[in-house]
């Protein structure tokens, strides 16, 4: 007689019963790796064990360079994923032709604004690449100056939106100077907003739009989780609304 399926809802029991689970089983908890393991997410999902968060959203949300490479087309123009010299030196020669002048790198797994690089021109960028003082994996995009941030929360039916700005420098992140102010949200940057969870299979998450000076808007990143400082919502309230829908995801993945 076979077993019901399994809900894995911590850590600790995922790592000791691993090898045990079997299609239809669920993993109900983000999954705690090293760098580097996030093989055992293509693996679990091999096997059909259901995760929540998805795997690919664990990943993404893991790593810079691969939501360039896998949401590009959310993001500002001729962003890029750049994983060696080569894919460099073809960044190159492409911001050369588009005229590019600044541009930012992001260091692949660094936070609250710490990886944000600003360069005079993407030379200076293969000039350190190559002489090893900045290494692959990261991300290249235009910078445009007067941009602005805006970091959105979506929590189920929850949502809030604040402007994250700072006067005396492009690094709009609270903890590297920016202020906050509540903002509403566009019935366009919603949608927006929805488009990219839906394309990274996040249930919810923390966005941050980056907002131009025409009105425009794009993608900067994409998180499971974030820091609230700026936010409305509390801290308790927000983990029982997490934990609330980690408990009401036990269906089947369709």
């Amino acid at each position: 007689m076979n077993s019901p399926p399994r809900l894995i809802r911590d850590n600790d029991t995922l790592r000791r019963d691993y090898h045990q689970l079997k299609a239809g089983d669920q993993v109900l908890t983000r999954i705690r790796l090293a760098p580097g393991e996030e093989y055992l997410l293509l693996d679990l999902e091999a096997r059909g064990v259901r995760l929540f968060p998805a795997g690919l959203a664990q990943a993404l949300a893991r790593s810079k360079a691969m939501q360039a490479a896998l949401l590009g087309p959310f993001m500002l123009p001729h962003t890029l994923a750049i994983h060696d010299l080569h894919a460099l030196h073809r960044a190159v020669t492409g911001y050369h032709a588009a005229g590019i002048g600044q541009v930012v790198t992001k260091l692949d797994r660094a936070n609250a604004g710490m990886g944000v690089l600003l360069w005079n021109g993407v030379e200076e960028v293969l000039n350190q690449a190559t002489l090893g003082n900045l290494v692959p994996p990261f991300v290249l995009q235009p910078f445009v100056p007067g941009g602005r941030d805006l970091r959105v929360i979506i929590l189920g039916d929850y949502l809030e939106a604040y402007l994250r700005h700072n006067p005396a420098g492009f690094r709009h992140n609270l903890h590297c100077g920016g202020a906050s102010e509540a903002r509403p949200l566009s019935t366009a940057q919603e949608d927006f907003c929805r488009r990219v969870m839906a394309r990274g299979r996040f249930p919810y998450a923390h966005l941050d739009l980056f907002l131009l000076p025409d009105d425009t808007f794009y993608l900067g990143e994409i998180n499971l989780r974030g820091g609230l400082r700026g936010a409305r919502i509390s801290a308790p309230e927000y983990r029982r609304r997490l934990e609330e829908l980690h408990r009401s995801a036990t269906s089947p993945s369709p």
